[in-house]
């Protein structure tokens, strides 16, 4: 163990004393859990059934299958492909085997006989690589954790705020379907959000003077495409129960890097209740006020 990792390690080889001269060698200058193999394939099913070894030292020269054919079935395999392996072997000292064995995957090359104090540093150094990139991942992990938590809480608030402002809010496909209400809307207009989902924006809104559903999308489309926005607009809901709902209306495109429309954000208030004053009504009204005041003053005099 270093600074508090705990390691586990792997050793093959086919001769029973060379396993138990290795196990004693590490176990007496690491702390680390070690796992002994007798052949290839006895090393195999230890890492199908240890998904958390971390180095593997194996002997080259072995019978049936060797520490080549061994090594490169492990780099084949999902779970143990990166497996860090370090080669021991007697026999294969030319630099073409060692090249063979660093083209397998090994990432060390170490000779027989064994220097204690060259394999013991060698097997540390691997595991303090391991231990910077444990401590890595659980920091990473950390920040992950940390930076989902605040997009959760960032979602939450948002949520929140949809669900609780007065107004309705439709978001809807470029297409003109909705795909995201509010309980404002759901009330304005009478339907479960369920059902008011998938819906096109026909189905339930008009504007004066429109005499088919879904006939201003296209002027919709190619005014959002302009100007990005289209605000303040007199418009109608159609409820559920075919009650005409007044409402002040406006549209945003939201739009992706290719300036295409993503989604159209509308948010409407209810103006049921409220008196529609006609700028021509107005200027009449005035003008008459003025003309009885001014008849009013004569008399006076």
């Amino acid at each position: 163990m270093i600074d508090g990792f705990d390691y586990k390690l792997l050793i093959v080889d086919d001769h029973a004393h060379n396993l138990y001269t290795l196990r004693k060698l590490i176990e007496k200058h690491l702390q680390a859990t070690v796992l002994e193999a007798a052949s290839g394939r006895e090393a195999i099913d230890l890492t199908l059934s240890h998904h958390d070894i971390d180095l593997i030292i194996l002997d080259v020269q072995m019978p049936e299958m060797d520490g080549f054919q061994t090594a490169s079935l492990l780099k084949r395999r999902r779970r143990s492909r990166d497996i860090p392996i370090i080669f021991l072997t007697a026999a294969f000292k030319a630099e073409e085997f060692q090249q063979r064995g660093y083209a397998i995957g090994a990432v060390d090359y170490l000779l027989k006989p064994i220097d204690d104090n060259l394999l013991i540093n060698k097997i540390s150094t691997y595991f303090r690589l391991i231990e910077k990139e444990r401590s890595l991942n659980r920091e990473l992990e950390i920040k992950v954790a940390e930076r989902t938590a605040e997009l959760a809480e960032a979602r939450q608030y948002l949520a929140n705020i949809i669900t609780h402002m007065g107004e309705a809010l439709l978001v809807l496909t470029a297409e003109g379907e909705i795909k995201i209400t509010n309980p404002a809307a759901c009330r304005m207009l009478g339907y479960s959000e369920s059902d008011l989902l998938g819906l096109s924006i026909g189905d339930v809104f008009e504007e004066e003077g429109d005499e088919e559903a879904g006939a201003f999308m296209g002027t919709w489309l190619e005014a959002l495409i302009r100007t990005g926005a289209l605000a303040k607009i007199e418009a109608r809901f159609i409820a559920s129960n075919g009650r005409r709902v007044p409402i002040l209306f406006s549209r945003t495109a939201i739009k992706d890097t290719d300036g295409a429309i993503t989604d159209i954000i509308c948010i409407a208030k209810d103006m049921s209740g409220y008196a529609r004053i006609d700028n021509d009504n107005v200027m009449e009204a005035l003008t008459t006020t003025h003309l009885e005041r001014t008849t009013e003053a004569d008399h006076d005099r």
